[in-house]
Parts: structure tokens; sequence; C-alpha cells
């Protein structure tokens, strides 16, 4: 894997004449993950879009907001990207095209292999969270963004995604795991943006 890490400073999201947060910083190393939480409306998933660069970040006052990262950057939100009208399988191969095919191994392991042919529109949404999570092995990135993983996921499904995150940090890649849900992560950082909050 590709080095991996994050150097973000003075990040800040407004909408309207609102601060959601203001003076956000974070920094990760390889190997690192880190558990972001805060109550909703808070502004968890503009944190995640802004440090994907889909969304740009604002600044109070000060210096301008960095956001630099080390190595590709893949990103898992509630927008699966696959195509409702065809088999899991077909949408899967549509963005292999594009990132690079889902091992075999990893399809098995997310409970998929016996679901390639089903149409994505009749997967529940446990299934369709477990084939985005498939796209994004499949990005190879040494850098996730989880907003929400574990939603809609059963407990083992949530043991199993925790243990692929782990092996992705084990393995030198980091992590920001948006989530309400508790984490069992080995030496898990910890971050409440209502901290942030204006």
């Amino acid at each position: 894997m590709q080095a991996a890490s994050l150097l973000a400073r003075h990040l800040g999201c407004r909408r309207g004449d609102r601060w959601l947060f203001h003076g956000v910083d974070i920094a990760l190393s390889s190997g690192e993950a880190l558990h972001l939480v805060a109550p909703n409306g808070v502004g968890k998933s503009s944190l995640m879009r802004i440090l994907a660069g889909l969304l740009p970040a604002s600044t109070l006052d000060g210096p301008p907001a960095h956001v630099e990262w080390n190595g590709a950057v893949g990103l898992l939100d509630e927008r699966h990207g696959l195509d409702m009208g065809q088999p899991l399988g077909e949408a899967l191969a549509f963005w292999a095209r594009l990132d690079g095919p889902v091992p075999q191994d990893a399809l098995a392991a997310l409970g998929l292999t016996p679901l390639l042919d089903v149409p994505v529109r009749y997967l529940s949404t446990g299934q369709k969270k477990r084939a985005a999570l498939a796209r994004l092995i499949g990005q190879n990135a040494p850098n996730w963004l989880l907003d929400e993983p574990l939603n809609g996921l059963d407990v083992d499904a949530c043991a199993l995604v925790e243990d692929i995150i782990y092996e992705h940090c084990a393995a030198g890649g980091t992590c920001i795991i948006a989530s309400h849900q508790p984490l069992s992560l080995p030496d898990l950082r910890r971050m409440d943006l209502a901290e942030y909050a204006l």
C-alpha cells in the first residue's frame, strides 16, 4: 500500500449565516484511525465531504483552511453509486473499470458472492452498504473516509466492517469513521465535533 497520511488545519463549515463548526484540526499518520462523533446536524457529513474535496472549507478568522493528503482518498457515504437496474455483479464491474476490481476474497467476506446476479434494487439496505464497501476496497485507496458505515448492518456485519477497517489500518492505511455507533478498534482516536460548534 502507498504511503497514507492527513494534515488538515483550520477547517470550518457554514450554512448561510450559521456556522456548524470552526477551527477543526486533524492529523493522521499511517495506520491510524479516528472516530468522529457528534449529534445530528453538527456537520459530521459536511466535514467528511470537505476532507474528500467535495465541499469547500470556510474560516472565521485567521489562517486559511488547509487539507493535505498523502495518497489517494476513498469515500463511503449514503450514496452507493450502484446502478439500481443492473445485477450487482455488473454494477460493480462498471466501477471496476474505473477504480480497479474488487478482490474475490473481499466479495466472499462481505457475503456478496451469492448476490452478484441479483438486481441492486432488490438488495437490502445492509447489502447495498456492503456492496459500497466492496467498491471502496476495489479503489485500493490508502486513505478512507467512512460516513455512517454501520447503518443498516446487523451485528455480524458490523463486526466484519470493524475487522476490515482494522486490516486496512494494519496494512498502513488511515481511516476516519463518522458514526453514532460505538466502534471496537484498538488505539482508535475519538473527536467530538460538537466541541467545535459555534
